[in-house]
């Protein structure tokens, strides 16, 4: 896939090495994450992401580390609607402060293998058949032509078919306090909030795959780039989370930004073959519309309003 197998395995080993120290060491004991906490953890995890992209500029070349961090930032910008979304499932579920980072824990997990197959399968597709990359481009800029669409539709996680599934094929428990996914009562297992949380966050993961992938696909098609923008989006979304889900709903044109910078990856994709956008432009491009984005939003708040986060 063009990277050498011992960086694959380098990668590999640190991200598992992060995710054990994350639950194992500074997360044993379950607890509310303040604002202090979830904004030093989030720092943390963008400093490894700049320093890896660090790295990666100068051991494969400044082309490969400015479509990471094109790449990184995209993933991150995207990755803001997570958030609202967490916030409803957590709603839904009544899942306490306590509890929450247990959950964003394997869920983003069970994303990082999500997230593979997406790539391995976008890459492949690309591969086999060329077209295909327009037909990726069309749906980028549906998705952003839908952002862009005002609509009062509500979300409710707790109607996900997956969810639905889960209920049918294991009792729930409703009454619940503690932090097991599945308890065993009258020698049967059952599920619990957290379990129904879990399978509603990983439903809610592919969704936004189908938007994300594809928007770092029009900026690189190297595997390792387009996987590991992924991991280290994803994997600093649980601090990010809880630093900042009662902060974004007052960025009034949040979505418009989002939106634009889906729409614009996907005319870079459709594009490509004939009018090709360099790394650079890109990325100066999306740093623009998220800067005017945050910009708009702070000169003309909304006074407190929540939009609907779908």
């Amino acid at each position: 896939m063009g990277t050498p197998i011992h960086v694959w395995v380098i990668f590999g080993a640190a991200i598992i090495v992060a995710l054990v120290l994350d639950l194992g060491v500074l997360h044993r004991r379950a607890h509310a994450i303040r604002l202090k906490e979830a904004l030093i953890e989030s720092a943390a995890w963008i400093s490894v992401a700049l320093f890896f992209n660090l790295w990666l500029y100068f051991a494969r070349g400044p082309l490969v580390g400015i479509e990471f961090f094109t790449a990184y930032l995209v993933e991150k910008s995207l990755s803001v609607d997570n958030i609202f979304v967490f916030l409803l499932i957590f709603q839904a579920f009544r899942i306490p402060p306590k509890s929450q980072h247990k959950v964003l824990y394997f869920g983003i997990a069970g994303a990082l293998v999500l997230r593979a197959v997406f790539v391995l399968a976008g890459i492949t597709l690309l591969q086999a058949f060329h077209p295909v990359m327009y037909i990726f481009g069309a749906i980028l800029l549906f998705t952003g032509l839908k952002m862009l669409l005002p609509r009062k539709r509500a979300l409710h996680p707790e109607n996900n078919w997956m969810v639905r599934v889960a209920r049918r094929m294991i009792p729930v428990v409703h009454d619940y306090e503690g932090q097991q996914f599945l308890v065993r009562e009258s020698g049967r297992w059952k599920a619990t909030p957290l379990f129904l949380a879990l399978v509603a966050v990983e439903a809610m993961d592919i969704i936004f795959a189908v938007d994300s992938v594809p928007a770092v696909l029009a900026i690189t098609r190297d595997t390792f780039v387009v996987y590991s923008s992924n991991v280290f989006a994803i994997l600093g979304l649980r601090a990010l989370y809880f630093a900042l889900a009662d902060i974004l709903p007052r960025f009034r044109f949040l979505h418009q930004g989002l939106a634009a910078i889906i729409m614009f990856v996907g005319t870079k994709m459709i594009a490509s073959d004939h009018f090709p956008i360099s790394a650079v432009t890109s990325l100066t491009a999306i740093a623009i519309i998220l800067g005017g984005t945050i910009a708009a939003s702070l000169v003309f708040p909304r006074g407190g309003v929540k939009r609907d986060p779908t």
